[in-house]
Formats: structure tokens, sequence, C-alpha cells
């Protein structure tokens, strides 16, 4: 993935109901592509972006050890069904086990049901379900958008 990437990648996060505006996810972008825990592996289709996977280490303290997490994945829909989602989530469980992490978490949406047998066929279990919830810290509250989706 490069910065340059952020206009098709509004148009594919459109596709999942997560509308931005490219220089919010131009912004966002470049901030994962600098950081040392965050990296962004891509699917091309003969020169155009077909789809991403993220994923992030994540140390935790609760009732795991430090561990990878998917943190998106899109697959454009002109695409779905010809494995590249699978050929992604490879991908990162690769990036996740060449810097020794032991496991992977990936969260979807139960507004996503088609999404569950997916990660399930790849070997995932669920292990819970729980809500998400969001409050704006910003001086005057109503400024900061959350973008909750489908």
């Amino acid at each position: 993935m490069r910065a340059a990437d952020a206009p098709r990648l509004v148009e594919l996060l459109a596709q999942l109901g997560y509308p931005s505006e490219p220089g919010t996810v131009g912004r966002r972008l470049a901030g994962i592509l600098e950081s040392a825990t965050q990296h962004v592996l891509v699917a091309d289709e003969g020169g155009r972006l077909a789809g991403y996977v993220g994923v992030e280490r994540r140390p935790a303290l609760l009732h795991q050890d430090e561990h990878a997490e998917i943190t998106g994945l899109v697959v454009d829909a002109a695409a779905r069904r010809a494995g590249l989602g699978r050929t992604l989530v490879r991908a990162a469980e690769q990036w996740a086990a060449r810097r020794g992490l032991p496991a992977i978490v990936v969260r979807s949406n139960v507004v996503r049901p088609e999404s569950h047998p997916f990660y399930e066929g790849l070997g995932y279990l669920r292990t819970s379900t729980s809500h998400s919830y969001f409050k704006d810290l910003t001086a005057g509250g109503g400024r900061y958008r959350w973008a909750a989706g489908p």
C-alpha cells in the first residue's frame, strides 16, 4: 500500500458502507504506513488495488498474550469469491508469524453474517461476542465523526 492508493481505498471502504473523504483516509493511511506495529498488505489485479488487509501487533495484559489482530479486510465487490480474501488473510498470518506472534485475532461485526463462515473456514474460532461503545472526547462533542458501519 502506498499513500497514492488513498483514493482507491476510499472506493473500497465505501463498498462496505464506510463512506470516507480522501483527505481523511490519506491522513489515516500515512499514520499506518509510518507505524512500527501496523502493516497493510494489498491484492493487486493488473495494477489496480483489488483489496487490502490491515494487521497490527497488539500487546495485551488481560486474557491474551501479545498477538496480531486483523484490523480491516476489504476485497472489491467485482473480485470477490476468487480467493483474494483468503490470500490476504494468509498474508496477514504470515506477517504475524514472521514477527514471532503466537496467535491472530479478527473481529467480525454481527451485521456481516456472510463473513463469519469465511473466517471459520480459515480455521478461526468464535471466542466471544461483545458490544462496542463510543464517546466523543473533543471539546464541543460531536466534532469527531465515528463511522459505525452497516
